[in-house]
């Protein structure tokens, strides 16, 4: 097949090209803007375009598809004359979809720990080399794609983002897969550029439950109400299987399970991650994996990149780093640190960084979020705000949404970076949680401060 791709560079679609590329697919694409590390893993393949922009040129009668990425407008030049000529034109889910129809779909759905779940499934299949295809939204440890296609592979485990799929298509992506068996992880209220209210953004979790091909099966967090309300309400004739956080103990800095054969020391912390571990427990035993070789696999699992990932550690101190943005996300990552190091000050910094997190009308929703850090900063940047074309965010708004009268609040980079620096952070867990970098962190440099 000869497949084309309009927006190549995206994190998501650069992927899936190199995919189709070791699959043995002709693949060309165009972007206006290609970063790092797309950038180098599409030159590697030969998959690079000579030059940025859009070329209606590229686009003909002997492409077979077109893929379109979200980057992309409605008004694209290539789109139009992809159009034009009548050309087969796919979202990247739909594309996905119709690499993986005449496998078993399984599909990790939720607005937190989708990632977490899918990696977890992945590492232990890997672990007892079992092959399957998947598409997972954070580079693997021991996996050098993010996709991976196959003709022969009986299961494609794909991470089931809501987010919409394409520029022409406004469904949330998980609409697509149409699974064969698929988890639910957590409600929480997200994306409100696109979902502008709670039962809106709901009502995408319950047309992905219809969406479950009849007889298949949806695993699901029966501690999450609004999950449970949403699978237990369901008239699709398909089985409900419910999990819940399992039995573990933290001592001196190690989490340990509570398994069958006694306690199984594990590398990743935190009552949302354990609970994440019970779903993929489940995904793992649909798939073939029983209960002892999980337990075998699950204990060297490290987690899933910029997922609560240790970058430094001393005898005293230790830093992680987190993708954490969302209030739901930011909260569980908080008392996961403080639960593992409660012996330690934990100073949890956090970056509003994304459409929802500043906008005035979401803040509210991070009420609490950082009550279980000692030392709480938010740092944004009023210049954010302005290319998101959003209202002036104010550091009253901020210490008022957050509740917290020792909030520390920063919206000037170099001031943040002082802060960060003048700190000692002997017996103290540092925890930096953001989709960006703090207006220009060097993550590096802060590995130095853990000393």
């Amino acid at each position: 097949m000869n497949v084309h791709f309009i927006a190549i560079g995206g994190s998501a679609m650069h992927n899936l090209a190199i995919a189709l590329h070791n699959k043995g697919y002709q693949v060309t694409g165009s972007d206006d803007e290609i970063f790092e590390p797309s950038k180098s893993r599409l030159n590697a393949k030969g998959l690079l375009p000579e030059s940025y922009g859009w070329f209606p040129e590229k686009i003909n009668t002997n492409l077979d598809a077109i893929v379109l990425g979200m980057h992309a407008k409605a008004d694209n030049p290539e789109l139009l004359k992809a159009q034009e000529l009548g050309l087969k034109i796919y979202s990247y889910p739909e594309f996905l979809y119709e690499q993986s129809k005449n496998k078993t779909r399984v599909v990790i759905g939720g607005s937190h720990g989708k990632t977490t779940i899918t990696s977890m499934i992945l590492h232990v299949m890997h672990y007892h080399n079992r092959d399957v295809d998947y598409m997972v939204g954070a580079q693997l440890e021991g996996f050098d794609v993010m996709v991976k296609l196959t003709e022969t592979n009986d299961f494609m485990v794909l991470e089931g983002d809501e987010y919409l799929s394409s520029p022409i298509d406004r469904r949330p992506k998980f609409h697509l897969y149409k699974p064969n068996i698929a988890l639910l992880s957590g409600i929480a209220w997200d994306h409100i550029n696109v979902f502008p209210t709670y039962d809106n953004y709901v009502e995408q979790f319950r047309i992905f439950v219809d969406s479950i091909v009849s007889g298949g099966s949806i695993t699901y967090n029966e501690e999450d109400p609004e999950v449970k309300r949403v699978v237990e309400a369901s008239a699709n004739p398909i089985r409900k299987l419910s999990y819940h956080t399992p039995e573990y103990t933290v001592d001196n800095g190690q989490t340990l399970l509570e398994t069958p054969e006694g306690p199984l020391p594990i590398e990743v912390f935190g009552k949302h991650n354990l609970n994440n571990l019970a779903g993929a427990k489940w995904i793992c035993q649909h798939m073939g994996i029983d209960e002892d070789d999980f337990y075998e696999a699950i204990a060297t699992f490290k987690g899933a990149s910029k997922r609560l990932e240790k970058i430094a550690e001393s005898k005293s101190s230790v830093a992680y780093k987190d993708f954490a943005h969302s209030p739901s996300k930011v909260e569980a990552t908080t008392n996961a640190v403080k639960e593992q190091y409660g012996n330690r000050t934990v100073v949890a910094c956090l970056e509003l960084h994304t459409y929802s997190s500043l906008n005035a009308e979401f803040l509210k929703e991070y009420k609490g979020a950082l009550d279980a850090a000692d030392v709480a900063v938010v740092f944004y940047s009023p210049h954010a705000v302005e290319i998101k074309k959003l209202k002036e965010v104010t550091h009253e708004q901020i210490a008022n949404a957050f509740e917290r009268d020792d909030l520390i609040i920063y919206t000037n980079p170099d001031d943040f970076k002082n802060f960060l620096f003048s700190q000692n952070f002997d017996n103290k867990a540092l925890l930096l949680m953001s989709s960006g970098n703090y207006g220009g962190l060097d993550f590096n440099e802060v590995k130095n401060l853990i000393k």
